[in-house]
């Protein structure tokens, strides 16, 4: 009996939940027909795949050479099924989209919402994650495609720029600071308090690396854990805090946040977009990648991303 595709897809699950009960349940299978899977996988193959420590399984050294080999095959055979029987004369299908924090949040949900009301047979289920995990997830193959702030080095995977995002410093229209144009470093940090994201979050990270030497007169007073809570304590006129522009757009237009751009210093970052570089691009991918495309013509896409109305707006020009 030759190895079966089913049998590698179990000995994955397996491999990446440690445990047959974990496997079982990911993916929608009895535990006795997962365990009579990877018993007869590894009759097969001559020998275990796996050391067993209590109810965990871990791979051995022969399970670690198989394992990349396991999901390059079920990978290229997803790809054989997705050329094969994707209609031609339709956007249909299905496609797994990842997106860090801030595009994932405040770019994706209105246009994943745009481009299924255009294209009712396609579904974008989307998962809000960092840049790290998302590179990780479209390595792998389990995400079609990624969008992310910066760049990537998986070496399989393939990235092209999409459209620059800006850093800037929100304050409540009643701080002292909301009568300026500009935030001026390092005179300006000095007047106020900050309200920062986690350890860890790329914008706290590129804000700390924009500042420099003058990073040390940062008055951290709290850090939040989500974009929607340092607004809400900004809004409260006790501190500031440096956000993208992409976030805050809805608060400024409604006049409850005041945003300041940094002087003198380049507080842009390159927003990009990912893709396994063996991935067959469907006619799905390839149209929901070419309407992305139109988010470049909102230049930093603050006009367009304050309102799903004002995006509706650019859409009716670009289906004339």
């Amino acid at each position: 009996m030759s190895v079966t595709l089913r049998q590698l897809e179990i000995f994955i699950a397996v491999a990446e939940t440690q445990q047959v009960t974990r496997a079982s349940k990911k993916l929608f299978l009895t535990q006795s027909a997962v365990s009579m899977a990877l018993g007869e996988l590894e009759n097969q193959l001559g020998g275990p795949l796996f050391d067993r420590h209590g109810r965990s399984l871990l791979l051995n050294d022969r399970g670690r050479y198989l394992l990349p080999m396991a999901k390059d095959i079920t990978f290229q055979v997803w790809n054989v099924e997705s050329m094969l029987t994707e209609k031609r004369n339709s956007v249909a299908g299905s496609l797994e989209i990842i997106a860090s924090s801030t595009i994932g949040n405040y770019v994706l949900p209105y246009l994943t919402g745009a481009f299924m009301r255009l294209h009712p047979e396609a579904h974008i289920n989307m998962l809000v994650a960092n840049t790290q995990q998302a590179e990780h997830l479209v390595s792998q193959g389990v995400m079609d495609l990624g969008f992310v702030e910066g760049g990537v080095n998986d070496e399989h995977v393939r990235s092209v720029p999409w459209f620059k995002d800006e850093l800037v410093v929100i304050v409540s229209v009643s701080h002292p600071m909301a009568k300026k144009e500009s935030f001026e470093v390092p005179k300006d940090l000095h007047e106020t308090t900050w309200v920062m994201r986690e350890e860890g979050s790329g914008t706290a990270e590129i804000f700390r690396k924009k500042m420099g030497k003058h990073v040390s007169q940062l008055k951290v007073v709290t850090r939040m854990g989500h974009t929607e809570a340092i607004k809400k304590s900004v809004e409260s006129g006790v501190s500031a805090a440096c956000l993208s522009q992409l976030t805050i757009c809805r608060e400024v237009e409604q006049g409850w946040l005041k945003s300041l751009k940094i002087a003198g210093i380049d507080m842009q970052r390159q927003l990009r977009i990912i893709q396994h570089k063996d991935k067959v691009t469907t006619r799905l991918m390839d149209e929901f990648l070419s309407f992305c495309e139109i988010i470049t013509e909102c230049g930093l896409g603050k006009e367009c991303l304050s309102s799903p109305w004002k995006l509706q707006t650019l859409l009716s020009e670009y289906n004339k």
